[in-house]
């Protein structure tokens, strides 16, 4: 028999801080510098190869060849979700969107869409190959090194999450693909296995902690999850519902960031966990006013518009992700340079209550504060007099606590920090909202209905 094969990180490389330090370290002039280059490139790709984009930029009046700064790109047309569903529908099977032959696709993931037609997001082999050193990129700054056991929690169906799990072998770590399989299970593999790190949503990993106590497993002492990656909602990025999870599981948790339109988690945080890294590299950000579309200062928050720099298959220039974050471009202490992000929450999840912009994640920071209830919530909204107004529900965890004391503090706490109080506050008893093996439900607009 022959020598075993190396792996691709070797013993030395272990102790490395960075996946890739030349970029993940590069002064923010020359990785702007970098971009430019790219940008100039990837739009003029895209304006030769995508029957769309050329249409679309001459109707813009714009051409990559007069391309000469980054602000430049404040003229190009937008895209989002609606654009590339019509696309697709006005071209099957792929869309006019695209820049290459269907021969040069080797990989698809896809979402759900409104019209019923799952909507592709197609790879060439190039694509798919920077998408998961990306993915490798990300794990590394958590820490994960090939010694971890990691079990990738998310769905395979499809879902453009499903294939990260690649990125972790990538840095050698040895990798079980359990998917969206039922919790009893899940803990079993993570029981029998002793892993060390899973990847799914905080609504399931709170969930999957609760479900181990009911069969008898204490998370923190009876397995070895050290680390956890949630991605798909905002709750990762919310203090008390991070240290909440981590208190569960005795494990640190890291929160990334993906889309399906262009690839999975392209920012993620690194073991400072003040925001998530964007790839600044492969992705140029914008945050902009979703009503002016100016720019916003760093810190103040905007949609994230995002524009690929590498992405042959389809090239997504200035798509609106309809998510609301900040920005940081200060030096982190990790050392990496790539601008930090930070989720707020998702337009279409934003109420608007008496002139106030509510997400969600707001009024989870502040029910994840409160103790004696589970951290399970949900929003009701709904018109009343002609104006918008809106219930919260929580599970009380402590029986001795008094119903109406606990819900009038928990107004009291909402109205603090958000300057708009509940029309009411519902104390329900453990297990009465909905759990979620993928993303939580948290937000129930009855003027929809």
């Amino acid at each position: 028999m022959g020598a075993p094969a190396e792996s691709a990180v070797t013993h030395v490389e272990v102790d490395r801080r960075y996946w890739n330090e030349a970029i993940e370290t590069l002064p923010r002039p020359e990785l702007e510098a970098l971009q430019l280059a790219k940008l100039k490139k990837h739009l003029n790709f895209a304006y030769q190869h995508s029957p769309y984009y050329r249409s679309a930029f001459d109707a813009a009046g714009v051409n990559p060849v007069d391309f000469k700064a980054l602000s430049d790109l404040r003229t190009y047309p937008f895209v989002n979700k609606q654009v590339e569903r019509e696309r697709q529908l006005a071209s099957p099977l792929l869309g006019d969107m695209v820049a290459v032959t269907e021969r040069d696709v080797v990989f698809v993931s896809a979402s759900s869409g409104s019209t019923g037609v799952p909507t592709l997001s197609p790879f060439t082999a190039q694509d798919f190959e920077t998408f998961q050193d990306n993915q490798a990129r990300l794990f590394w700054a958590t820490g994960i090194r090939p010694t971890d056991r990691y079990v990738h929690a998310l769905n395979f169906t499809l879902f453009v999450g499903g294939p990260d799990v690649i990125g972790a072998q990538k840095l050698g770590a040895l990798c079980f693909w359990a998917g969206t399989v039922p919790s009893d299970r899940l803990l079993f593999i993570m029981k029998e296995f002793q892993t060390t790190v899973t990847w799914t949503t905080p609504s399931y990993a709170w969930h999957l902690g609760e479900t181990a106590k009911e069969h008898g497993i204490d998370p923190a002492k009876d397995l070895a999850i050290r680390k956890i990656i949630v991605a798909g909602e905002p709750g990762g990025s919310i203090p008390a519902t991070r240290a909440a999870i981590e208190k569960l599981w005795n494990a640190e948790l890291f929160d990334f960031y993906g889309i399906s339109d262009i690839y999975g988690a392209c920012a993620g945080m690194c073991e400072a966990r003040d925001g998530l890294h964007l790839v600044e590299d492969d992705i140029l950000l914008e945050v902009l006013d979703p009503a002016t579309h100016e720019p916003v200062p760093d810190g103040q928050p905007g949609e994230m518009v995002l524009t690929t720099l590498t992405k042959a298959a389809r090239p997504m220039i200035r798509f609106r992700t309809g998510d609301i974050i900040t920005a940081d471009r200060s030096p982190c202490s990790c050392g990496r340079t790539h601008v930090r992000i930070k989720i707020i929450g998702r337009i279409d999840d934003m109420i608007i209550i008496n002139g106030v912009n509510v997400f969600p994640s707001d009024v989870e920071f502040v029910v994840r504060n409160v103790p004696g209830i589970s951290g399970e919530y949900r929003i009701t909204v709904y018109e009343k007099d002609h104006l918008a107004r809106f219930d919260i529900e929580v599970e009380k965890e402590d029986a001795a606590l008094d119903d109406t004391e606990l819900a009038e503090r928990i107004a009291h706490d909402i109205k603090t920090r958000l300057g708009v109080r509940p029309k009411v506050v519902k104390i329900l008893v453990p297990g009465s909202l909905p759990r979620s093996t993928h993303k939580a439900k948290r937000l129930l607009d009855l003027r929809k209905s």
